[in-house]
Parts: C-alpha cells; sequence; structure tokens
C-alpha cells in the first residue's frame, strides 16, 4: 500500500505488461497510476493525487476526503440488542465496543 496526503493506493503487477499499475482505494472517483519500477510508481502515485486535487481545486468541487471515521451500519433488530447489551456489560459505549471488535478482527 502507498500513502500520500492521506490517500492510500493499492498497487499489483501485471507480469504480461511488465508493469505495476494501481488505484487510490479511499475514493469515490477513480484515480489510478502506473510504473515499471517502485520509484517511477510512487512517483505517478504523488502526481495522481496531486493532479486530482488540482481538477477538483479548478471545477470548484470538494475532493472526497479519505474516510471519516464514521460507519452507518443496519443490524437485525436482536442483534443489535445483543451487542448494546454486552457494551454495556462490560462498561463501553457502543461505538467503543464495536470498534474494539473489528480491530481485533484484523
Amino acid at each position: 500500500m502507498l500513502n500520500y496526503k492521506g490517500y492510500t493506493g493499492h498497487v499489483e503487477f501485471d507480469d504480461e505488461a511488465g508493469i505495476f499499475h494501481g488505484e487510490v482505494i479511499d475514493l469515490r472517483d477513480v484515480v489510478t497510476f502506473q510504473g515499471k519500477s517502485v520509484d517511477e510508481l510512487e512517483l505517478a502515485f504523488k502526481e495522481s493525487i496531486d493532479d486530482y486535487l488540482d481538477f477538483c481545486s479548478e471545477r470548484g468541487e470538494e475532493p472526497d476526503k479519505p474516510f471519516s471515521g464514521k460507519l452507518m451500519l443496519r443490524l437485525p433488530p436482536e442483534l443489535h440488542r445483543k451487542v448494546y447489551t454486552s457494551s454495556r456489560h462490560e462498561g463501553k459505549s457502543l461505538n467503543q465496543w464495536i470498534a474494539e471488535r473489528l480491530e481485533r478482527a484484523i
């Protein structure tokens, strides 16, 4: 994974073409980059992010930001009750309890 200005790039190698290609994964817009070496790839990634930010600025649009940390989650009512009860039993907020479980899962 590559990181620049808070954005994340995912990279794969195309052995048929002999190039690395990647995509910025924390945007709704499609931003891609490619290179034949690691240095070329890293430079292309940074240039793609800068181009994206410049493009948004020129259009007067707010660029997508990396994730805010807010997550809307729908659960079946009975599971919601169980999760809430478990969090209260441990003396934690529902948010804290869920965040800890997700952290352990990855």
